[in-house]
């Protein structure tokens, strides 16, 4: 990765423009429109605002709006991506990419429909190599609907040894 901008770490949210210079991700895939909280190498606590706009609605399910469990974990990943460069000090540049490793334990314990907001809450549980694990879990009104560990590490768009199914 190309020397990436340092941060001032005294910032404590990010508006959904702030959010857009860490994570690469447009509509309709960038699924966290706001950072309530964090502390470097520990937590963070973003929302996803739910609405029927999203594009996934139109075919999950037309009769009965539910958040694909697919799409609630890509959330958490991209806070937790959030988290790990937060935790860096530093934005990425063009040339970097989160990438899954594994997921572990995913549960979903109750559907997240349009209106719903998830609030998402990870943190770090470890930190080697540039590999990270994560727990994290997706709540609405206080009732869990998502948790899983998660792994991701960060590499260069131009490098050559990208996992597997990434």
């Amino acid at each position: 990765m190309n020397s990436p901008e340092k941060l001032p770490l005294q910032m404590k949210t990010l508006d959904i423009n702030q959010i857009k210079e860490f994570l690469p991700h447009r509509y309709p895939l960038l699924l966290v429109d706001r950072v309530l909280d964090w502390e470097a190498g520990k937590t963070i606590t973003a929302i996803k605002n739910v609405t029927i706009n999203e594009e996934f609605f139109n075919g999950h399910f037309p009769h009965k709006p539910v958040m694909p469990g697919v799409m609630m974990i890509e959330a958490l990943a991209q806070t937790a991506a959030l988290l790990s460069f937060l935790t860096m000090g530093t934005r990425p540049d063009h040339n970097s990419v989160v990438y899954f490793l594994g997921i572990d334990g995913a549960r979903f314990k109750r559907p997240v429909e349009p209106g719903d907001q998830l609030r998402m809450e990870v943190e770090i549980i470890r930190a080697a190599r540039g590999i990270y694990k994560y727990r994290a879990k997706g709540t609405v009104d206080g009732h869990t609907a998502v948790e899983a560990e998660l792994m991701c590490t960060m590499r260069s768009v131009s490098d050559a040894s990208l996992p597997a199914g990434s």
